[in-house]
């Protein structure tokens, strides 16, 4: 109780609180919904195939979908705070999450990918990527079609975007690990769609980051903003000519906000800003700020408003006019987080993708050669003694060391395309990653064993279950209910083809479609993490005793 009283004091004597007082009317009604615990959000993964069954145990917990959301699957509110889920609940929502059924995911921080509408078949750039709840919410809108480029410039947090994107079990994402900055020109014909989600003091996290209302200071945006107008501005380099940047932050201070987005319009006069009310069009939101004033490290307002010329409201007609476009989200119109959002499109300019300068081209000896450890697209030999044991195998695979990866034709025409450096004065031969960084892609399909096949990963097990022709026998439901529930029957009980074969199977239910892998040796056992079980166990009805 004493924890609560000290977090309400510390926010009310906060400089943050008088900040929001110099941004906007009514403070006191921010402030009211800017420091209680937020509900738990999530959001349902429609490439799962399993949507209307978590629907329905969502309805069962009288969770409630968020009404603005307007991307593919589905969003919902738990009836409980963020994290404080307990027992059967808890154990299951993990699973779905840990599954890639559903992402747990603040609802405020779903809003960049819905104003950014990516489509099927697209290149997409995330270039600030992790953890990765956006980039897997990308690549639900692309439906295993496309590809979306997910950047991350901290090495040990491309770890966790790996992680994550493999949980979600989508194939369309390269994970790269670079500078934003300076993100290289790969493709070179750009992408249809950038996300700019950029790093900020998140001044609208309070609600889940209480430690901001000490930490905040006016000079920690003003820190901030050439990191961010850097981003942004490469970001309008690598975009195509018609194509769409989202820039997004988490934070309420416009100058990481509207202040970013005026500078690089002023930069560039091929950049136009769209309305991004229209895209979201049920959310409750205010429209961005055409001015807003300078505050000392007090937060007192500094009357003659000299400064830096990217801190200044902008002095250009027309680019006071278009701020209002931008969607400002704050606490108390949310119900959830603050948010801002700025939606830009490129126009034809001069300079298009077949007028860049070319000075020299390298030959295939002078190109740069990719590590040994970056994926390849799979071997003639290797997909032959692949096919000897499954038959027939789905395009777009590639080789990781041990792992056989599924990605999508737009992946290889990334890796195939030319790509240029030193400004696009130079140009580098196709079929490599490099100066791609490339750590990983795709999903994780297939382990190998001294070059021969090994076994099909349990994630990957469903949908690779449409794609081969042997090793997969379809079985009885009860079979399956068998093997969930912890038996390991005789090879010859669960099915007659399967008595004289050894090593990893996959087993089909003949009526749902479910798909389980198996290894056959004395006895059939199951080959699949704990947490799936749990969700297959929830979703045909079998109870287990604690015991076992």
């Amino acid at each position: 109780m004493r924890e609560e009283v000290d977090w309400n004091e510390a926010a009310r004597a906060s400089l943050l609180l008088k900040a929001v007082g110099c941004w906007r009317n009514n403070s006191d009604s921010w402030f009211a919904h800017a420091y209680e615990r937020l509900p738990e959000t999530v959001r349902i993964n429609p490439l799962s195939g399993d949507q209307e069954w978590i629907e329905d145990w969502l309805k069962s917990l009288d969770c409630k979908p968020i009404e603005w959301f307007n991307g593919v699957g589905s969003a919902w509110t738990m009836p409980f705070p963020r994290g404080k889920a307990e027992g059967e609940e808890k154990s299951a929502l993990a699973a779905l999450h840990e599954t890639g059924r559903l992402t747990r995911q603040e609802a405020v921080s779903m809003l960049p990918v819905l104003a950014l509408e990516p489509k099927p078949g697209e290149y997409i750039l995330d270039l600030c990527a992790s953890p990765g709840s956006k980039t897997s919410q990308i690549a639900e809108h692309l439906n295993n079609s496309g590809v979306i480029v997910a950047n991350e410039v901290v090495r040990g947090r491309v770890n966790l975007l790996v992680s994550n994107m493999q949980r979600h079990r989508s194939r369309s994402n390269i994970i790269v690990n670079h500078d934003a900055r300076h993100f290289p020109k790969v493709p070179e014909f750009g992408y249809d769609r950038i996300l700019v989600d950029a790093p900020c003091t998140g001044t609208g996290t309070t609600r889940k980051n209480p430690d901001v209302w000490s930490r905040w200071k006016p000079n920690g945006g003003r820190s901030m903003q050439k990191l961010q107008i850097d981003i942004l501005s490469r970001a309008t380099k690598l975009v195509k000519s018609g194509g769409r940047i989202v820039y997004s932050t988490c934070s309420l201070d416009p100058v990481e906000n509207e202040a970013v987005v005026a500078e690089v319009l002023r930069k560039d006069p091929s950049l136009r800003l769209i309305s991004a009310h229209d895209l979201i069009p049920n959310l409750v939101a205010s429209k961005g700020m055409k001015k807003w004033p300078m505050l000392s490290d007090e937060c007192s307002i500094v009357q003659d408003n000299q400064g830096q010329a990217s801190l200044l409201p902008p002095s250009e007609t027309e680019i006071i006019d278009a701020l209002p476009l931008c969607m400002r989200v704050w606490n108390d119109e949310s119900k959830g987080g603050g948010f801002f959002l700025a939606v830009i499109e490129k126009q034809s300019s001069q300079e298009s993708e077949g007028d860049i300068r070319v000075d020299r081209e390298l030959t295939e000896e002078e190109a740069p050669v990719d590590n040994e450890d970056i994926p390849q697209p799979i071997s003639s030999e290797a997909r032959t003694i692949l096919e000897k044991r499954l038959s027939h195998l789905p395009n777009d695979l590639w080789v990781r060391g041990k792992k056989v990866l599924w990605s999508t034709p737009q992946a290889h025409e990334i890796w195939s395309s030319k790509r240029s450096r030193r400004g696009g004065r130079t140009r580098i031969p196709g079929r490599r990653w490099r100066p791609l960084k490339v750590v990983y892609l795709g999903l994780e399909a297939i382990h190998l064993r001294r070059g021969e096949f090994e076994r099909i990963v349990g994630s990957a097990a469903k949908v690779l279950s449409d794609e081969i022709e042997q090793a997969l026998t379809e079985v009885p439901s009860k079979v399956i209910d068998s093997l969930l529930s912890g038996d390991e029957p005789d090879p010859s009980l669960v099915s007659p083809k399967l008595s004289s074969n050894r090593g990893n199977f996959l087993l089909k239910d003949e009526v749902d479609g479910t798909t389980i892998p198996v290894w056959i040796g004395g006895r059939v056992s199951l080959m699949m993490r704990t947490a799936e079980v749990h969700v297959l166990r929830l979703m045909r009805g079998i109870t287990v005793d604690e015991e076992e």
